[in-house]
């Protein structure tokens, strides 16, 4: 029996207050299907799908923190335990932060899942088919993300794809290999390739955003024509699509929503992104227990290495002098967006393909682009191994807040010769424990 999925999921459609889902009572426990009943409560359905993503435990802070902290650059300056393991890379399997990741990935992989199943067999006379397809294929993207993410960040996972309506619904469903996992992912974006209309939008999955997604994936399983051929469908489409000068601009000055972006969550007054609450200092409002480590200072600040990349950065008036994050500033009304895929990355994708692929000056191109809008001279790496550690290098300034350090060193098999982490069973986080409890099909990852 899996208690935890099977609630998890009605509180996520029907908006029931957070409890732990350990007090919560089988008897609780609704078709929450039911709550998809035509065109106005499917869009309804869908729009809360992309809070989940957006919410406090997922995007919203707490799982690209599982980076910020893991990766190195970021130091914790509070006095919680559960993001001090993180940040020491000693994390046990009670870790609260890593718990409540786990938790909102699944609620939005289940939610998603009600959709899938739900929309299909509506017959209202008011939902045209090409909006039917379109809200399928955004259960089908965020499905995707959701499994990528649980993939790399846990590896194999148990696979639900269907709504969990009583308990017992998946009972023996045993952790897949994270091939199948990946294969999931691939499977679910294919689906809404096809479903997808063919536009932009920054807010919400398009035909567009399924090929910036598919560039990433296509990069972490090694697949390197495939990386490129994604990546470059995104940067020729220069109409929609633009490295923005200076590096700042995709977010200072209230920016959202910008050419720079592929896809991003939008928060209002009413749907708070907690970024700038752990960033920013007290003095502007936050409480700065997530903070830019001094090597990471230096890098932004020098301007062989940083250029205008430093606006991402500040420091607060003596005696204090404190460094802290200025990509989430937006306070107190939280409306910062989250940013989940930008164009940089799609050059730093096809960059490091096209050096796989022996493709030197290619790949030096790329390179030269993103360091070409941070107000950097171009690189002159020429062999292979340059131009990856080139790469690696720019995605850890151009992304130093956006939670992709960590994940990028593991992918790349570089976490004991940066970190000094030599335990590989360690790269991936541990399953949490009160899951294993509630569910006895579920196992942990080796050497928690």
């Amino acid at each position: 029996m899996k208690p935890s999925i099977y609630i998890l999921s009605f509180i996520s459609l029907l908006g029931v207050s957070c409890r732990k889902f350990l007090d919560v009572q089988p008897t609780q426990q609704v078709d929450a299907a039911a709550a998809i009943t035509d065109a106005n409560s499917a869009e309804t359905a869908v729009n809360g799908l992309y809070n989940l993503l957006g919410s406090d435990s997922y995007y919203g802070s707490n799982f690209q923190a599982l980076s910020y902290l893991s990766g190195g650059d970021i130091q914790w300056t509070g006095s919680q335990s559960a993001p001090q393991q993180i940040a020491a890379r000693q994390i046990t399997a009670d870790n609260g932060n890593v718990g409540a990741s786990w938790r909102a990935i699944y609620r939005t992989i289940l939610s998603a899942n009600y959709i899938i199943d739900a929309v299909p067999t509506l017959n209202d006379p008011l939902f045209a088919a090409a909006k039917k397809n379109q809200f399928l294929g955004e259960a089908y993207f965020i499905r995707a993300l959701s499994y990528f993410d649980l993939a790399r960040g846990w590896g194999g996972v148990q696979l639900i794809l269907k709504p969990t309506r009583v308990p017992g619904d998946h009972a023996g469903t045993k952790r897949s290999s994270l091939a199948d996992t990946y294969a999931q992912v691939l499977s679910d974006l294919n689906k809404a390739a096809e479903l997808l209309p063919t536009g932009t939008n920054r807010n919400r999955a398009t035909q567009k955003t399924v090929w910036a997604l598919k560039a990433r994936y296509f990069l972490y399983r090694q697949q390197w024509d495939s990386a490129a051929s994604n990546a470059s469908k995104i940067i020729t489409d220069a109409a929609n699509y633009q490295l923005l000068k200076p590096y700042s601009a995709f977010f200072a000055n209230n920016a959202a929503a910008t050419a720079e972006s592929v896809f991003e969550i939008g928060y209002s007054v009413s749907f708070k992104n907690g970024h700038y609450n752990w960033w920013l200092p007290p003095a502007l409002g936050g409480r700065r227990e997530w903070a830019p480590g001094a090597q990471l200072v230096s890098l932004l600040n020098d301007p062989a290495t940083g250029g205008n990349r430093s606006a991402v950065i500040a420091r607060t008036a003596p005696p204090g002098n404190l460094w802290y994050g200025k990509l989430y500033y937006r306070t107190p009304t939280g409306t910062d967006p989250a940013y989940l895929i930008r164009v940089a990355e799609l050059y730093l994708i096809r960059a490091e393909a096209r050096a796989q692929l022996q493709q030197p000056a290619d790949a030096l191109a790329d390179i030269n682009a993103v360091r070409d809008r941070a107000g950097l001279a171009p690189s002159n790496a020429a062999t292979q191994a340059a131009l990856l550690l080139a790469i690696e290098n720019e995605r850890r300034l151009e992304f130093a807040f956006e939670g992709d350090r960590w994940f990028n060193l593991v992918r790349t098999n570089r976490v004991a010769d940066v970190l000094g982490l030599t335990d590989s069973r360690k790269y991936v986080f541990p399953v949490p424990a009160d899951e294993l409890l509630a569910d006895e099909d579920l196992t942990p990852n080796p050497g928690y």
